[in-house]
C-alpha cells in the first residue's frame, strides 16, 4: 500500500476493490504533517461506531458508510483484518498513525483503523 505525498491527499489500496464494491476497500492518510500542519485523518479518531461517512469516486457518485469499529495496531500486530473480509459486504476501512512519535524510526508507534460497511438503503 502506497504512503500519501502530501497532508491533504490519500491512498487507496488498489489490489482491493474500489469503495463501495464488495470486500474492504482501504485508503490511509497520514494524522499530522511537517511543523504542526493539518492532515486528512486528523480527526479519524473522533468517529464513533455508529457515525456516518461519505466517499465520492471519480464519477461524482458519492457512498455512505457507518462505522462498525476501531482498532489500533502496532507496527508488529498483523493487521491482515484490515484488508480482508469475507461477509459479502462492502468495507471501508480508513487507516492513519497514531501512538508515539519516534523520532528514530520517524515514524508512529501504531495505527488506527476505522473499520466501516456501506450503509444499505
Amino acid at each position: 500500500m502506497g504512503t500519501p505525498t502530501r497532508p491533504l491527499n490519500t491512498a487507496w489500496y488498489h489490489q482491493g476493490p474500489k469503495p463501495g464494491q464488495i470486500g474492504s476497500a482501504v485508503i490511509a492518510g497520514h494524522i499530522d504533517w511537517w511543523y504542526g500542519k493539518k492532515a486528512v485523518f486528523e480527526k479519524l479518531d473522533t468517529l464513533k461506531i455508529g457515525d456516518k461517512l461519505s466517499i465520492e469516486d471519480d464519477r461524482g457518485v458519492n457512498t455512505v458508510f457507518i462505522v462498525r469499529a476501531k482498532r489500533s495496531f502496532s507496527i508488529k500486530d498483523d493487521a491482515t483484518s484490515v484488508f480482508l473480509s469475507y461477509d459479502g459486504k462492502a468495507h471501508l476501512n480508513l487507516v492513519t498513525c497514531t501512538g508515539v512519535w519516534d523520532r528514530t524510526a520517524k515514524a508512529y508507534s501504531k495505527r488506527l483503523v476505522v473499520f466501516t460497511e456501506k450503509e444499505n438503503k
